[in-house]
């Protein structure tokens, strides 16, 4: 059976996006944001990145403090997490939903409810149409031993949320497939 390709709205991305929420400080007080264009741009400096619309409040305290923390929430946080998706930190105070702490870089609040949180220094703003790509230097990296396995972060313990667009719904990730750099390997012989 030959299959037909069709095609599809190509605004959308049929890929699914790590959900997370960057804080900064912002006239001294935490502030929270949610993203789902996220991703890592190099391991060595750790690099990550996000896009970030020009209007959101919380990109002055990135701006002015050079610092930034990223925040991986698991599902339990799904209604939080939203929530500080579609409203402004100018509006509504946001560091009321969690439990706040500091690690080594005093102006990256993190979540304590979440998983895991990094503390990030800002490399670079690039500006990109509506959006600006924000990059960051991963500097301390904080999980709890309940979401280790065998020493390294466990996934399913992990439950992280990961966003679909067009279809705009969080979800959690599946089943293992295949170990990577290795699967491959049966094509090789």
């Amino acid at each position: 059976m030959i299959m037909t390709k069709i095609e599809i709205d190509s605004g959308g991305s049929p890929f699914p996006k790590p959900v997370v929420l960057l804080g900064a400080l912002v006239n001294n007080r935490p502030n929270f944001f949610t993203v789902a264009w996220f991703n890592r741009m190099s391991r060595n400096p750790n690099i990550w990145g996000a896009a970030v619309g020009k209007s959101k409040h919380t990109l002055h305290g990135i701006q002015e403090n050079k610092t930034f923390s990223v925040n991986f929430p698991s599902a339990d946080l799904v209604v939080e997490t939203d929530f500080c998706g579609i409203r402004s930190g100018r509006d509504t105070d946001k560091s009321q939903l969690f439990d706040i702490f500091y690690g080594e870089l005093d102006t990256a609040p993190m979540i304590r409810e979440c998983p895991v949180t990094a503390e990030c220094v800002l490399t670079e703003l690039i500006e990109i149409s509506t959006h600006y790509l924000l990059l960051g230097e991963v500097k301390h990296l904080y999980t709890e031993e309940q979401y280790m396995t065998n020493g390294v972060l466990d996934q399913k313990k992990l439950n992280l949320l990961i966003f679909t667009n067009p279809a705009n719904q969080y979800w959690t990730l599946g089943d293992i497939v295949a170990d990577a750099y290795s699967i491959g390997t049966k094509l090789a012989k």
